[in-house]
């Protein structure tokens, strides 16, 4: 029998916390049953098993952001929505350092994540619009954008730029300047 006042939802909200209080790696069923003051064995009504809620917290995770993302590009084009999307995932990272980690599991195509990584696709090429991209180079441009994105942000969060006499915030305004700049001068197939 299902225990009353824990749902999947309750569940997966706790675990993202779990995940930015200690990290993805160490958000288990068990240390989620631990959280609760229960067995194992009573979230197992709620959830098939760790993998289904590691999903869960990534599709919580892209929801978020996919929202901050969306509410923070409303309006803007080029370079400005460029910088309000990425500016909005680097912020979201070092929110919540755990939930921005779920993000980058390898995730079902049918899951529950699957829906937000859509939005997060969609969101990326309304940034590319305005650089009059072929279809093909939109998929370089995207891939491009997501590996320096998530890069530099990993990088951040690891503090590898922590002794270095420039400020992390300045090599990252370089560092979207330079995208911009790539993005409006993309080279031909």
């Amino acid at each position: 029998m299902p225990r009353v006042g824990m749902t999947a939802d309750r569940l997966t909200q706790a675990a993202a916390e779990l995940a930015d209080e200690f990290g993805f790696a160490n958000v288990t069923v068990s240390a989620l049953a631990r959280h609760f003051g229960v067995k194992d064995a009573s979230l197992y009504s709620h959830i098939k098993n760790a993998k289904d809620l590691r999903a869960r917290v990534a599709a919580l995770a892209l929801t978020e952001l996919a929202d901050q993302v969306a509410a923070n590009m409303a309006g803007r084009s080029g370079e400005d929505a460029l910088a309000a999307f990425a500016n909005s995932y680097r912020d979201y990272a070092t929110q919540h350092p755990g939930r921005y980690a779920a993000m980058q599991q390898d995730l079902d195509a049918d899951g529950p994540a699957a829906a937000p990584a859509r939005r997060h696709a969609d969101l990326t090429r309304s940034i590319l619009h305005a650089y009059n991209l072929t279809p093909e180079a939109q998929i370089d441009a995207i891939r491009l954008l997501g590996a320096t994105l998530h890069g530099y942000i990993t990088l951040e969060l690891q503090g590898s730029y922590r002794h270095t006499p420039r400020p992390s915030q300045s090599s990252w305004q370089v560092a979207l300047t330079a995208l911009h700049t790539l993005l409006t001068n993309w080279p031909e197939d």
